[in-house]
């Protein structure tokens, strides 16, 4: 809770997640529970407002002169996160919620193995290569235009963090998944 209190970045991303899952939950709530679909549309496509939140306040932080942190490069990466997996998350729930309280079908679990499995992590993996690109335009945006000079290569090396993510994840994904048989 320190964290939270002493930097008011950390706070907005925390409330940004929280954010998520309270839209989620209640638009979804509104479209299986209370039948109002129409509202229920409404309430999803605010999510994005929860983005634009979040770079407007790391925006004004580092423009007020906060020292960056790590927590503006968390920003960064969330936001990206956040845009790339945030449809996908709610398909993943709609599908849960519409099985659970509407009669739609069961989940389909993805297979451990096989065709399926790959092309799955494949989507993944094209989800986190669109993840780092949006935290590495947001980051060099900030770096450029609100960061001063000395503040701007601790935004830089975030962009470099966020392919190294990508690279882990190929190899641990898809690469990984797609060995031969027997190694």
């Amino acid at each position: 809770m320190e964290l939270l209190r002493d930097n008011p970045i950390a706070a907005v991303i925390a409330l940004c997640e929280l954010g998520l899952w309270v839209l989620v939950g209640v638009g979804l709530s509104l479209r299986y529970l209370a039948g109002l679909r129409r509202a229920s549309t409404v309430v999803l496509a605010c999510i994005p407002l929860l983005d634009v939140a979040l770079v407007v306040a790391v925006a004004l932080d580092l423009h007020r002169g906060t020292p960056v942190s790590t927590i503006h490069g968390l920003g960064g990466v969330y936001l990206g996160t956040s845009v790339a997996f945030g449809p996908a998350l709610v398909r993943w729930a709609d599908v849960r919620f519409a099985h659970r309280f509407a009669g739609g079908p069961k989940p389909v679990k993805v297979p451990r193995r096989g065709p399926e499995r790959l092309r799955h992590l494949w989507r993944e993996w094209f989800r986190i290569v669109n993840a780092a690109a949006i935290a590495s335009v947001t980051l060099l945006g900030l770096a450029l235009v609100v960061a001063d000079d000395a503040q701007a290569p601790t935004l830089y090396g975030w962009i470099g963090r966020c392919w190294t993510i990508v690279g882990i994840w190929f190899v641990a994904g898809p690469l990984w998944e797609h060995r031969p048989a027997g190694t």
